[in-house]
């Protein structure tokens, strides 16, 4: 029997244009609303990140967090 999808909690979040554009448009292709976007995202997120590229990407993006909150 499938799990039942039970949006249990909700948690202000601060997000970049860029990130909630792409948010907002992979959740429309899906055939998802945001929240269940981010859950099915995470729930998986193991199977759905390139392993190979993530720890790179992520270096960046702290490096230049900084200068993005200016």
């Amino acid at each position: 029997m499938p799990k039942r999808l039970r949006l249990t909690r909700r948690f202000p979040v601060a997000m970049s244009e860029d990130g909630y554009r792409r948010l907002k448009r992979f959740a429309a292709e899906a055939g998802l609303d945001e929240g269940e976007a981010l859950s099915f995202l995470f729930e998986n997120f193991d199977s759905v990140i390139d392993e190979d590229t993530f720890t790179h990407r992520l270096r960046l993006f702290n490096s230049e967090l900084e200068a993005r909150k200016r």
